[in-house]
């Protein structure tokens, strides 16, 4: 059953107040549901170029797929959102092309960019989230600030290995350090969701201008005033002027019309059909095996003396941490 569904959209960019040019781009097409930012770096201005190619290779793609996506059930047999993948496989098709760009053209060379992209399926009321790097994206529901991504950062992957660190040993970490972005290497890990969208519900999709210098409480405040999106906006680049304007900054609001009177999980769906598994010996369930299989686990070897990946990591960011803070 097709869920109705509108979405009012408004986005601005600046320069901010301490850069020589933008290197963020924005894209709101509503007629293919999708909205992004990107947030470009690299030398001789190529951060701009990299973020340009990342919304307009998105967005050829969603042009490309429209009549296969129609076609398609919104889960596969596997209860994954097909948006979702859908979403993923174009931020990956824009990937390959700026490492395609980067690698050909002296230019261009070493240049990257964050992405955070939402597609919208109305006939299932869904918002389907795909984002690399650490431009983000916030919801606002029922006055309620969440944020729906997580930082693919230093800081992040470094706590996750090393929750126990302290305070000192964590500020002497190189800042501004992504571990994930399109144009870095060929192969890139695309962290996806979707969400059921219900009325009322109001997203904000920004670069790190915007989401460093400006509270949380203070972005909620902006999202929550009765004004069109547009608006709501450009007050957020004020405000981040206002904080000193230390990067590009990039807000793109989206206030959502329509959708479900409440929310349940995106993928409560059906489990998979019984036929899944027929017609191929292959995936024919076998009773005997194991509840869970931990991947690589019965690969691994416990000779002493063995060291395992994870001590190598643990070693390079020990080396990391004792060496002396970069400027």
């Amino acid at each position: 059953m097709t869920v109705q569904l509108v979405i009012q959209a408004g986005g601005a960019t600046d320069v901010g107040r301490r850069r020589a040019h933008n290197e963020d781009s924005l894209l709101a097409r509503d007629d293919l549901g999708l909205y992004l930012v990107a947030d470009g770096a690299g030398g001789h201005n190529a951060g701009e170029v990299a973020s340009a190619l990342c919304a307009h290779s998105i967005a050829n793609y969603f042009g490309a797929t429209v009549r296969s996506a129609h076609q398609s059930p919104e889960f596969d047999r596997f209860g994954i959102a097909n948006g979702a993948r859908r979403l993923s496989a174009a931020v990956l098709k824009a990937n390959r092309d700026i490492v395609e760009i980067s690698r050909s053209s002296q230019a261009h060379r070493g240049m990257g960019t964050t992405v955070v992209a939402t597609y919208f399926s109305p006939r299932a009321g869904l918002m389907h989230l795909a984002h690399v790097g650490d431009s983000r994206c916030y919801r606002l529901r029922s006055g309620h600030l969440e944020l729906l991504t997580k930082d693919h950062s230093l800081l992040t992957d470094v706590i996750e290995q090393r929750p126990e660190l302290d305070d000192q040993r964590l500020s002497q970490l190189p800042k501004n350090v992504v571990t994930r972005a399109l144009g870095m290497d060929g192969q890139l890990r695309v962290s996806m969701r979707s969400y059921a969208v219900v009325e009322g519900d109001r997203y904000l999709l920004c670069s790190d201008g915007l989401s460093k210098p400006v509270s949380a409480p203070t972005l909620a405040a902006a999202l929550g005033r009765d004004e069109p999106a547009q608006h709501t906006a450009t007050r957020l680049i004020e405000l981040a002027n206002d904080a000193g304007g230390p990067d590009n900054v990039t807000a793109l609001v989206l206030h959502c019309q329509g959708g479900h009177t409440y929310a349940l999980p995106a993928d409560s769906v059906p489990p998979p059909p019984p036929d899944l598994f027929s017609g191929s010996s292959d995936m024919t369930p076998n009773h005997s095996d194991p509840e869970l299989l931990i991947l690589g686990i019965e690969d691994m070897d416990l000779a002493e003396g063995k060291e395992s990946a994870s001590d190598g990591l643990f070693k390079a960011l020990g080396e990391l941490i004792v060496s002396p803070a970069r400027k």
